[in-house]
């Protein structure tokens, strides 16, 4: 028997703010109380920083500077990273809903989903108008705007709202342009009779003065009434005194807006939509509910929607989420009233402020880069861990967990889970049903009937959890195991499943299975393919697998060892996701880099099977842990050889980084000793290590006649598997000379 720590308390991160940020690495460092799992749900794996956004704008820091990689940092704070808005809360059932994820349980939460600018009560600026937040949005917009002007003469931009945030993009938005048009003009409206209101009336008059200076139009006391789109390339803004102004495009940068959602979750509001919370930064309507950034307004101390405060609420929420979560007395937190501003001016200097106090410096930019850089850095490399968290809940954690058949989930885990994952798949009761004796049956096993005359396909395979999102991990199973029944020809009938849950309590578990449920219900639907059963064990780790069953006519197997010379070596999907969870297991993977490859990962080849099939496909396999030349080697017979072209292998975004940064898979090595039967290895060549580098879920690897290459390249890339490619050929061997040959 084994003693383990087992949860028993469910935490939930909403929203990946400066806040969080701030938490997830002092949890990293100093740990949580024993038993408690900690999860974010955000739809930005890249968050924004507030204070550096301007000078990303103007082209100064770049996109990796400008943003906290909330992938790595989750890894150092042990927590489960879910890729998803949250659309939903409810706070009295304590589930959270999101868009793509079936409803999640929590014991405790805290939001820090930041604010949107108000647009909708302008006509117009819903579907014209480029809104400050979310920032990626903003960005995007800005970015397919510069590369638009490549090659133009002048351009015109408009920017609705005077306040800081507005001012500030305005001054780097005109230093950008004029790095690329001869004429930059921009347009600021504002309702307000000063500029940055609310600011000291010394920065209001430095900053009119740096608008006349740098001929930036300023439209005071104007209130923007609509926005109309008169051609592709031309937005006319209308004031309420009858001004017109005609723009490229606009930016709508106004005072902060609560999301929608937050009015339906039953937290109570400030009667503009953010949350209410009391000194200690928990909810005052639900004591398990935090909140703290933008979305959230102090009852007592209520202060402007700004970062700085964001940022100094980060250590009295991780004390108060420990006490909380102890069972100890929360402490009070108040905010400072005053902070230090400072403008980036983008030209190189800067204004700060505090107070009626204001000046302007080269000094206080360069001070301003020095904060930024010193915080930024906080993100980009982690600290040794203090302590794993200590057991302060007074609950027993270490419980001897046995083997056998006494590790198994318990029936009721087991029978919740499975009732709510079926229910949220009423479509599967108008699937034609093989099954005779199934999950809705008491019996020791399974009865299914084949198709007359039919062969039955079988395969297995399990692995450890690649990804700690319980939903999308189990999408990856299922598409992973299916593969091998797609690449034989098969039609895929039912599957086995087999999952070892972390060591938790029951509606701990239960939840667990549940996403594991609905992420296998959601990969199968595509096939129409049948869960009949199967085992669930409790260990230290979350895994899964599948026995897979599917039939064929005995006429249409497919096999790997069916080559011969002359045929075209097609494969469907882009290398990499070995060397790529590698680098990520050492919090060296971007997050961008790893959402890239779950979307390959979750991709099924069913319908690259049916195209490949359309096109005559002679022999096929799919490209799993052995790595490319590997399952290349297997297609083999004697008599063949393949020439191959590694410039035109598709590759995942990062792998090349994480290759040239020395990772590497713990089965990449052994994979190479397939190196032998290469005529000519080329280490130097920068896709030379895909060769070696295991795939999950990776994608189908078909010999098709020549003629028909191009024509099914085609139909692949139509079907959705954009990176499909013809690498290399099907020869006759050479004697004396190793099978393969790599192109030069």
């Amino acid at each position: 028997m084994q003693a383990t720590a087992s949860i028993h308390t469910d935490l939930f991160f909403v929203g990946g703010g400066h806040t969080h940020a701030i938490v997830l690495r002092k949890i990293g460092m100093e740990g949580l109380p024993t038993g408690v799992r900690l999860t974010l749900i955000t739809n930005l794996v890249d968050t924004p920083y507030s204070g550096m956004l301007p000078c990303h704008i103007s082209g100064l820091y770049d996109f990796d500077q400008s943003h906290i990689d909330l992938r790595p940092l989750t890894r150092f704070a042990n927590c489960r990273l879910i890729m998803d808005e949250v659309v939903d809360i409810d706070a009295d059932q304590q589930i959270i809903h999101c868009r793509q994820h079936p409803p999640m349980k929590y014991d405790a939460l805290s939001i820090d989903i930041g604010s949107t600018p108000g647009t909708v009560s302008v006509p117009g600026a819903k579907d014209h108008a480029i809104p400050a937040k979310p920032v990626p949005n903003l960005l995007q917009a800005w970015h397919r705007y510069l590369t638009e002007l490549e090659g133009a003469k002048s351009a015109t931009i408009g920017i609705v709202g005077g306040g800081v945030g507005g001012v500030e993009l305005a001054l780097n938005m005109q230093v950008r342009l004029q790095q690329i048009v001869r004429q930059a003009d921009v347009h600021v409206f504002h309702r307000g009779a000063r500029l940055a209101t609310g600011r000291s009336r010394a920065t209001q008059r430095q900053l009119a003065k740096i608008f006349r200076d740098r001929k930036i139009h300023t439209h005071l006391s104007e209130s923007v009434c609509a926005l109309e789109r008169t051609s592709a390339n031309t937005v006319h803004v209308h004031c309420e005194s009858g001004l017109k102004v005609a723009c490229d495009i606009v930016f709508w940068v106004t005072n902060a807006s609560a999301a929608p959602w937050i009015s339906r979750t039953g937290l109570a509001t400030d009667k503009t939509g953010f949350i209410l919370v009391e000194d200690t930064l928990q909810t005052i309507s639900h004591k398990n509910v935090f909140a703290v950034g933008d979305v959230a307004t102090m009852v007592n101390h209520p202060r402007p929607k700004a970062g700085v405060f964001a940022v100094r609420q980060g250590p009295p929420l991780y004390k108060n989420l420990q006490r909380y979560l102890s069972g100890d007395s929360l402490k009070p937190f108040k905010p400072q009233r005053q902070f230090l501003n400072i403008i980036d001016l983008g030209t190189g200097g800067a204004i700060a402020s505090r107070g009626q106090w204001s000046a302007e410096s080269i000094w206080f930019r360069r001070w301003k880069h020095q904060i930024d850089g010193k915080f930024m850095a906080l993100f980009d490399q982690f600290p040794a861990m203090e302590n794993g968290g200590d057991n302060a809940s007074g609950k027993q954690q270490n419980i001897p967990h046995c083997a056998g058949c006494g590790s198994k989930v318990g029936s009721s885990v087991l029978s919740r889970a499975l009732t709510r994952a079926r229910a949220d798949f009423p479509e599967m009761n108008h699937w034609p049903n093989p099954v005779k004796v199934g999950l809705e049956d008491p019996d020791d096993a399974a009865v299914v009937s084949i198709p007359m005359g039919k062969l039955v396909v079988q395969t297995v395979d399990q692995f450890r959890a690649i990804v700690d999102d319980p939903y999308v991990f189990a999408q990856i199973c299922v598409n992973h195991c299916l593969s091998d029944l797609f690449a034989m020809g098969a039609t895929p009938q039912t599957v086995l499943a087999m999952a070892t849950l972390p060591y938790g309590e029951d509606v701990i578990q239960t939840e667990t299975l549940y996403q594991l449920m609905a992420g296998t219900y959601q990969a199968l639907a595509a096939s129409h393919t049948w869960l009949v059963g199967g085992h669930t064990t409790e260990g230290p780790e979350l895994s899964m697998g599948f026995a897979c069953n599917g039939w064929v006519a005995a006429d249409e197997i497919l096999t790997k060892r069916n080559l011969s010379p002359g045929l075209g070596l097609i494969l469907t999907k882009s290398l990499g996701t070995g060397v790529l969870f590698a680098a990520d297991m050492q919090r060296s993977a971007k997050g961008r880099w790893i959402d890239t490859a779950v979307s390959s990962m979750v991709q099924s080849n069913q319908a690259a099977a049916h195209c490949l099939r359309d096109h005559g496909v002679v022999a096929c396999t799919d490209i799993t842990g052995f790595g490319l030349l590997r399952h290349l080697y297997e297609m083999l017979s004697p008599g063949l050889g393949m020439d191959l072209n590694l410039e035109a292998l598709p590759v995942l975004p990062g792998v090349r980084d994480c290759f040239e940064a020395g990772y590497l898979s713990s089965l990449h090595k052994r994979n190479q000793q397939i190196e032998r039967h290469l005529n000519n290895p080329q280490p130097h060549q920068v896709n030379y290590p895909l060769l070696f580098d295991p795939q999950t879920s990776g994608g189908l690897l078909a010999a098709i006649p020549q003629e028909n290459v191009s024509a099914c390249l085609m139909a692949l890339r139509q079907k959705g598997y954009v990176h499909s490619r013809y690498i290399g050929d099907v020869v006759s061997a050479i004697e004396g000379q190793a099978p393969f040959t790599i192109r030069r």
